[in-house]
């Protein structure tokens, strides 16, 4: 991980530690505690969301320019199964980068099994 690698803000302190971000992709890890668990006892969907998207965004950042600042317009998650106390992992690549769209995908896993898939539209916005 280079020394650069922020998640910034809310994702931070949640407590997401980002691992990696560089060409196009991204990894963060996270630990799962009791206060991240939703009335069911299973990791709150809203985390899960905050995760991938903090992960895509990193990973579209690797790609910009000084002046460009992703901005998401669009996330869709698929939650696979529950997570759990516990360390999880979440991988973020771009799929496709254009003027002013930029197109990535993100996986969350635990335990070796993958919890999340997700995609996400970011536009490019001009400083």
């Amino acid at each position: 991980m280079t020394d650069d690698v922020a998640t910034g803000g809310f994702a931070e302190r949640l407590g997401a530690r980002p691992e990696a971000a560089e060409d196009g992709s991204a990894r963060i890890s996270f630990e799962v505690t009791e206060e991240h668990l939703n009335p069911a006892g299973t990791l709150h969907g809203g985390v899960l969301a905050t995760l991938v998207d903090t992960a895509m965004g990193l990973a579209v950042r690797t790609t910009t320019d000084d002046g460009e600042v992703p901005a998401t317009s669009q996330l869709t998650v698929t939650y696979l199964r529950p997570g759990k106390p516990g360390p999880l992992q979440v991988t973020a690549r771009l799929r496709t980068r254009g003027e002013h769209l930029t197109v990535c995908e993100a996986d969350v896993e635990q335990d070796g099994k993958e919890l999340v898939h997700a995609v996400a539209t970011f536009a490019l916005l001009q400083r």
